[in-house]
């Protein structure tokens, strides 16, 4: 493991915006499940949390934009979100934390009706077969995000993967979800109906997608269990 890693991984766990349960902590009882808002943030504004958040620039550039809702980073490589974690405590920011933790254990992490949205922003698109199960917006997952998010929650998906995007939609048209929103070219100009926050936020991978000349795609949908 390199020194940068190391460095990292410790000075996350000085961070008061760090969380990182272990798996057995999680599936006994995790302390903070379903008390985020009274015990971190201390406040009843709606908690908002990226999946799979990387460097975390969504949920600091989200949170910097949003200041009357919590934002919660989720990603198992704490090395990544360190440098959002960084930025939000050097900026002073309480509505910004980060969870070190697999986001298949999310409803273990958060009790039900907690959740208002959750972003899933450029996830691996897990294109081979075998690899269904993992994707992030495969009926399992979608039953693990139900549990914690509010009656009236939503769920974002940006992506480049137009295979993804198309999963993704196929999925929630067969089990009754709704879609209020699909885009296939977020950044095209005649698309009035993009959200400003789709738009304003760009991740560094996002970028990179950018550059290449990918377009980049957009649901927004809600769960209907």
């Amino acid at each position: 493991m390199g020194k940068n890693k190391l460095k990292r991984f410790s000075e996350n766990k000085t961070f008061e915006n760090v969380f990182q349960p272990t798996r057995a902590e999680m599936l006994e009882g995790f302390d903070l499940k379903g008390k985020w808002n009274e015990k971190i943030f201390q406040n009843e504004n709606p908690i908002v949390l990226e999946l799979g958040c990387g460097k975390g620039e969504y949920t600091v550039a989200l949170a910097e934009k949003y200041p009357e809702k919590n934002f919660i980073g989720i990603d198992i490589k704490g090395a990544r979100f360190w440098r959002g974690a960084k930025t939000a405590v050097e900026s002073g920011m309480r509505n910004a934390a980060f969870m070190r933790t697999q986001i298949e254990l999310i409803d273990f992490g958060f009790g039900e009706n907690e959740v208002s949205e959750i972003w899933i922003t450029f996830p691996d698109p897990q294109i081979k077969l075998r690899r269904t199960k993992h994707r992030l917006t495969h009926p399992d997952f979608l039953r693990k995000y139900h549990k914690v998010l509010h009656e009236k929650g939503i769920v974002h998906l940006k992506t480049d993967s137009e295979f993804l995007h198309g999963y993704t939609h196929g999925v929630l048209q067969i089990e009754g979800h709704e879609i209020i929103l699909s885009n296939h070219q977020v950044y095209h100009p005649d698309n009035h109906e993009i959200p400003e926050e789709v738009t304003s936020v760009q991740t560094f991978y996002e970028q990179k997608f950018l550059e290449e000349n990918k377009n980049i795609t957009y649901i927004r949908f809600s769960l209907n269990y």
